[in-house]
């Protein structure tokens, strides 16, 4: 897509501004070059109606999807990326609230993050208490994940059309939202 092209061409740029600066080459290739901009549509989110609807949605039947749902409702409760979702452990908790300093800007920015606990967070932390080990959540892979969320909103009835930006086409279209919901999209529900 144009939006990967970009990024492809900001990585080169930056590779040969470096070897001009410290002057490995002559001349800068990319003067005159007019980088294509990135473009993206809207970000889809789900609704704290949406949220409620799939975690008291009856997976009774598929108990490791209903896992992998408090796992993905407890994302929306927090905003924490995924890898870092992987990372909490028990004693993460603090004080009634998940405090950690988030991996990706670890290096840049160390901050802890404080989040508070609502009451939804606060059920499911209290669910997998018993849970051997110390991580958090019983979390088993990564892989499936967005796969099972999904299924999870499939299965809850949340199926309602969005629009969203094609990126190849760069024209929108309407999918239903348990098409295009990932772990990505836990964040974008908690902002």
């Amino acid at each position: 897509s144009e939006n990967y092209m970009s990024g492809i061409f900001k990585e080169i740029r930056a590779f040969f501004n470096w070897a001009y600066k410290v002057k490995i080459i002559d001349a800068f290739p990319f003067e005159g070059f007019q980088m294509p901009t990135e473009r993206y549509g809207s970000p889809i989110y789900l609704t704290l109606d949406d949220v409620q609807k799939i975690y008291s949605a009856d997976l009774s039947e598929f108990p490791n999807l209903a896992v992998q749902r408090d796992i993905f409702v407890f994302q929306c409760n927090i905003g924490c990326r995924i890898g870092d979702l992987l990372r909490l452990k028990k004693r993460d908790v603090i004080n009634g609230a998940v405090e950690y300093i988030p991996t990706k800007t670890i290096k840049e920015n160390a901050r802890t993050v404080v989040v508070p606990l609502n009451k939804v967070a606060r059920e499911i932390v209290d669910k997998y208490a018993d849970y051997p080990g110390d991580q958090l959540l019983p979390f088993e892979s990564s892989e499936r994940f967005n796969d099972n969320i999904k299924i999870i909103l499939e299965k809850a009835g949340v199926t309602y059309l969005v629009t969203e930006l094609d990126s190849l086409t760069r024209t929108e279209k309407k999918v239903p939202i348990n098409e295009v919901a990932s772990s990505h999209m836990a964040r974008r529900t908690f902002i």
